[in-house]
């Protein structure tokens, strides 16, 4: 579980699609001096780029860099492995080397709660279809792409409401706005946000991993169960309905007497 609030930005330094394993593996490195894995142990959770992955190794020694000033760094870094239901899910296999990445560490029970409740199980990815300046701000809209298991690429709309959470890239966002017959929802980075996560890098055309808030698809799924299972003759969803519809039909009636 992932709070949106991303911690830093790290580099990726190889997307090797035939590993050891014979998998594909990412590995990111961190800047100098970070403390992003200070506490971290093999098989912890890093959400990159909104996606959850497993540690598989990591370096918190020193990677020789080089300084402006000609001096060696200290430069952090760490691997992951990507299973193949990520990689069709996502956009890490589309990574190049010293491409930015947003990074979160798995929240702890502590934590304040500042973004939402993200999971890291990204649902589908989405592209970039306008960036607008708005004063300082930026707004960026989206529209969702095709996922390789639905070929109704617009299913994730439906749980995208003005005022709610999302989250693009795993960073927590606010939707300012939706249209549900285009296809498309907005929001916006004040300058503080832009310093720091990747969103602000991307450009029209861009693809990024898009998580729905999950209370959303919880609520759902509890809806259908209670319609579905309780909309026979006489059952409370009926009963509820067919109120509906005797109010609907007085009121047309009403309205044709003479005055």
């Amino acid at each position: 579980m992932f709070t949106g609030l991303i911690e830093e930005i790290g580099t990726v330094a190889e997307l090797d699609p035939h590993d050891s394993t014979g998998g594909t593996s990412l590995t990111i490195a961190l800047p100098a001096g970070s403390k992003l894995l200070d506490d971290a142990i093999l098989g912890d959770s890093i959400g990159i780029n909104g996606v959850c992955l497993t540690a598989t190794a990591l370096s918190n020694t020193k990677t020789e860099t080089g300084g402006e000033d000609g001096e060696q760094g200290q430069q952090p870094s760490f691997k992951v492995g990507i299973a193949p239901e990520t990689l069709r899910l996502t956009n890490l296999g589309q990574l190049t080397r010293g491409a930015r990445v947003n990074l979160e560490r798995a929240v702890r029970a502590d934590t304040r709660m500042g973004g939402h409740f993200v999971q890291g199980h990204v649902d589908a990815t989405c592209s970039i279809s306008s960036i607008t300046a708005d004063g300082n701000a930026l707004t960026f809209r989206f529209q969702p792409l095709a996922t390789t298991d639905s070929a109704d690429k617009t299913a994730v709309m439906r749980y995208i409401v003005h005022k709610g959470f999302i989250a693009l890239d795993g960073t927590s966002l606010t939707i300012t706005k939706v249209n549900d017959v285009e296809r498309w929802w907005e929001v916006m980075l004040i300058v503080y946000t832009q310093e720091k996560v990747v969103l602000a890098d991307k450009k029209v055309g861009d693809t990024v991993n898009v998580e729905v808030d999950v209370l959303a698809k919880y609520a759902e799924k509890s809806l259908r169960g209670y319609l579905e299972g309780a909309s026979g003759e006489g059952s409370p969803a009926a009963t509820l309905i067919e109120g509906v519809v005797r109010d609907m039909v007085a009121q047309a009636k009403s309205a044709l007497l003479p005055r």
